[in-house]
């Protein structure tokens, strides 16, 4: 494997299954990573999301952790570690914007023809400051639920161009196992992991990004117009393998 400066990664579905915590090991992994490597992790999710997630697994010293970046909300928020953790937050959605991605998102089950379900599990949507988080099965679904109901994200992708007739201003991407995000255009994972070169200094032939949804809509496919390297997942325990590689 070639010689990278820094190694991003998404969150759920390559670190973690959907909306749970690292397991044991890849914390583990993750701190080894730390002392060879910067560390950067990129995602839609809010900070509080990432500190349950990840911070409050990881039991690295702090001068590992001096080399952990997180990038949430697709890098509209960057924290670095000092002697704590230090957050910017770029400006949120305003009010008028998201009342009309609210109002798209309640109908889309009717506008796109696909079966309300039986039961929402928590929120339908999420509002993360710069990003409002659609989950179709409500935030707090039982994973096992999440895993079935769009595995392969044919039914994400067609709600996508459903909401585009309605929300043309609008960028969206699927994330997670159901879950579509909608940011302003140019908000996503290239967004972010460019102003974490900016600010590094790295050039992107020094960036290794893993994801695991870099198909047509996915919301790892933005990285791919960066022209850093990639390396696609199928699930947390081949990001293991890649990072053992590293190692």
């Amino acid at each position: 494997m070639k010689k990278f400066d820094i190694i991003a990664f998404d969150i759920d579905g390559t670190l973690t299954r959907s909306k749970l915590p690292l397991d044991g090991e890849m914390a583990g992994l993750l701190c080894r990573l730390m002392e060879k490597y910067k560390v950067a992790i990129v995602s839609g999710a809010n900070y509080e999301q990432f500190k349950w997630q990840i911070l409050d697994c990881l039991q690295c010293q702090p001068e590992q952790m001096k080399n952990l970046f997180l990038l949430p909300v697709d890098g509209t928020v960057f924290c670095s570690y000092k002697s704590g953790w230090q957050c910017e937050y770029d400006a949120p959605l305003s009010g008028e914007e998201k009342a009309r991605i609210r109002v798209a998102f309640e109908n889309i089950f009717e506008e796109s023809g696909f079966e309300s379900p039986n039961k929402i599990h928590g929120e339908l949507i999420e509002d993360r400051g710069a990003q409002l988080n659609f989950s179709a099965l409500g935030q707090e679904a039982p994973i096992e639920l999440k895993e079935k109901w769009d595995a392969d994200g044919k039914k994400r992708a067609w709600m996508i161009e459903t909401l585009k007739r309605t929300l043309p201003d609008f960028s969206m991407r699927i994330g997670g196992t159901t879950s579509i995000e909608i940011t302003k255009p140019g908000i996503d994972k290239a967004y972010g992991l460019n102003k974490l070169m900016q600010r590094s200094g790295i050039s992107k032939e020094g960036v290794l990004y893993v994801g695991d949804k870099f198909l047509r809509g996915g919301n790892d496919a933005p990285v791919l117009i960066l022209g850093i390297e990639c390396q696609a997942v199928k699930n947390p325990e081949e990001t293991k393998k890649i990072v053992l590689e590293l190692l």
